[in-house]
């Protein structure tokens, strides 16, 4: 008779991380039936918010395609994460697919950088996006959510900083190394172009 081992995990989560409690903080990626629809990515705030009615935030609406760009890395960087912290790892699903609120803070980065982005550009803005730490994209989303986290902020003052920071240039492009031209001082040696005439 064949043993499988069970996972033991730190504690029960649903979707990405969301802890298996009451009412937690937490964003939800609501993914329609079909391919044309929009996705919405929506902020709960859980027991923390005063009241019901400020319970929601919807923070970006992403275009169909422009979430099937992005979908599969960013399920491939948040597992990763939640392997780390000995947690269940996540799929997206047709419906609502919970989402840890740190995650969904790094979700909203990409997403409000993408949103408007010329698609050829998305690829190079998740690649730099990717090589953002996670403190990073925390500090960027508190930024944006202050001013301009809403769903109609999307051609607004930290809105269009995020794409540009992230879509405009790819990593490997920033940081290719140029060469200094070789020129010799008295005696033969180097100069730098510091002290050039």
């Amino acid at each position: 008779m064949a043993f499988t081992e069970r996972a033991v995990y730190a504690h029960r989560t649903l979707g990405f991380g969301v802890p298996a409690t009451s009412d937690p903080h937490h964003f939800l990626v609501q993914i329609p039936r079909g391919n044309a629809a929009p996705v919405l990515i929506c902020e709960h705030l859980g027991m923390g918010s005063e009241t019901a009615r400020e319970q929601v935030i919807d923070r970006v609406l992403l275009e169909r395609h422009r979430w099937t760009a992005i979908r599969a890395e960013v399920s491939r960087a948040f597992n990763a994460r939640l392997k780390e912290h000995d947690l269940a790892t996540g799929t997206w699903k047709i419906g609502d697919t919970p989402v840890d609120r740190l995650l969904g803070k790094e979700l909203c980065v990409l997403a409000w950088a993408i949103e408007r982005l010329d698609p050829e550009k998305i690829g190079s803005a998740v690649r730099n996006w990717l090589a953002l730490r996670p403190e990073e994209r925390w500090w960027l989303f508190g930024m944006t959510a202050a001013t301009v986290g809403g769903i109609g902020d999307a051609d607004r003052g930290w809105r269009v900083a995020l794409r540009y920071a992230l879509g405009d240039t790819a990593q490997s492009e920033l940081f290719k190394p140029r060469r200094l031209p070789e020129k010799t001082g008295p005696g033969g040696q180097g100069t730098l172009p510091l002290f050039d005439d």
